[in-house]
């Protein structure tokens, strides 16, 4: 996939997220031997959740933060990645694959349900599944049939949401 990606022939995203907080995190620190480290903490730590993907070709990292790290933060960062990557004039239309582990907030139930009802799909598991080809050349034409159904049903999806089609 790496080197589809450079091609440009699909658009590769390395999913994940992670918590920040406000009292300072040590990382590197070093202090004489037998003295106490002590970092000024006062109040009570807070946290923000950061939600992110790495465009694998261009280097590029997309984060959303929110004070919660739920499926419904994960939810509105897929609509982010949506309007970002979707088909548009001027733009490349190539598939999008998003590799995710596999944490709570991307197996719930309804990440589960929001992840299905995006335009990206699996090429191998719903265009390609379940068929046997004849040869190297019969699953390259299947290979771009399989994209170009999937860039029609993204575009056809697009075209029907009446705040992007305005």
């Amino acid at each position: 996939m790496k080197q589809q990606a450079k091609a440009g022939d699909i658009t590769l995203l390395f999913g994940d997220e992670a918590e920040a907080l406000t009292h300072p995190y040590l990382a590197r620190a070093w202090a004489k031997r037998g003295s106490d480290l002590r970092v000024e903490a006062p109040g009570q730590a807070k946290k923000r959740a950061m939600i992110g993907a790495l465009d694998f070709a261009a280097h590029r990292l997309i984060v959303s933060t929110s004070a919660t790290k739920r499926s419904s933060d994960f939810i509105d960062f897929l609509a982010r990645l949506e309007a970002r990557y979707a088909p548009c004039p001027g733009r490349a239309d190539t598939p999008v694959v998003l590799v995710l582990d596999n944490g709570s907030i991307h197996t719930s139930k309804l990440s589960t349900l929001a992840l299905a009802a995006q335009s990206w799909r699996d090429l191998k598991g719903n265009f390609l599944a379940h068929q046997t080809f004849t040869g190297p050349d019969h699953l390259d034409r299947a290979i771009h049939k399989g994209i170009a159904d999937m860039n029609q049903e993204r575009q056809s999806q697009l075209c029907t949401n009446p705040q992007i089609a305005a």
